[in-house]
């Protein structure tokens, strides 16, 4: 065991968030060789929205099953008497149509948006902690993926009943050093990076991507568009105030290719990413 490491693991209960990326990879990496592996008062979380693109799915079942770490995948539920709960599911039986992310849309009757981000605070933050809680844990620290060069992302104050640890962060760990150990290991998260960034990552069509990213998405991957569609007309809202996803998609299908390598056609920048 590494002493003194920014990710040596107190002697605490402690959630290590498992976003499904390479970053949040990386840092369980170094907790793991840090700890000789996973202490008995850890547990790796993973929280699936169900619009996860596949190769996040199978690139979390493949972490577990190489490094021989157990990860707790977990789903938003409704319980029976209305509250938000969790199901605990795996590699198999987890959902890939958006179906914990259309519980939460029915029952609070709206959509997201980069100003109220409450799929993030309760399809990730909220349905871990549920399930930590339901262990009998009353207090916690919580590892996040978040590296030294995103210093403006982290946030140290105590969120519900988990104080929050940045071990990346911390340790001085940027996004040059994610990718020099990815370049190095005999496996990898199979999606493309751009500039240092998994541009397919997180929920697939998510309205923090930047324009760019979901013209990219809406010309290569159309169908997965349509969760999000559906979800706009059944709430007669949008996830992005300034336009409507179906008008997006079908603006964007009917475009000549120069438009995808004209830098300044579609808006570069993106809202930031989900951490839980």
């Amino acid at each position: 065991m590494s002493k003194n490491s920014p990710f040596t693991l107190l002697n605490e209960n402690v959630q290590i968030s498992f976003s499904g990326g390479r970053t949040s990879a990386y840092m369980l990496y170094e907790i793991l060789k840090a700890n000789d592996g996973l202490p008995d008062n850890a547990f790796v979380l993973f929280q699936n929205t169900g619009k996860e693109m596949p190769q996040t799915l199978d690139f979390v079942q493949e972490i577990s099953e190489r490094w021989n770490v157990p990860i707790t995948w977990l789903e938003y539920e409704v319980t029976e008497d209305g509250k938000n709960g969790f199901n605990v599911v795996n590699h198999s039986s987890a959902s890939r149509n958006g179906e914990p992310f259309d519980k939460l849309i029915d029952k609070y009757g709206r959509l997201p948006s980069a100003r109220i981000r409450f799929c993030t605070g309760i399809l990730k933050i909220e349905t871990g902690q549920n399930y930590l809680k339901s262990l009998g844990w009353k207090h916690w620290h919580n590892a996040i993926g978040i590296r030294a060069d995103e210093m403006r992302r982290t946030i140290y104050k105590v969120k519900g009943r988990a104080t929050p640890l940045y071990p990346l962060a911390d340790a001085g760990k940027t996004k040059q050093d994610v990718e020099l150990f990815w370049a190095q290991q005999p496996f990898d998260l199979n999606l493309p990076m751009v500039n240092g960034k998994t541009i397919k990552g997180n929920c697939d069509f998510c309205f923090l991507k930047s324009e760019a990213t979901l013209a990219m998405m809406a010309r290569e991957h159309p169908e997965l568009a349509q969760w999000w569609i559906d979800a706009e007309k059944r709430t007669g809202n949008r996830f992005e105030r300034k336009r409507d996803l179906a008008t997006f998609v079908d603006y964007v299908g009917k475009q000549q290719d120069w438009i995808f390598d004209e830098t300044d056609f579609f808006c570069q920048t993106d809202g930031g990413e989900c951490t839980g």
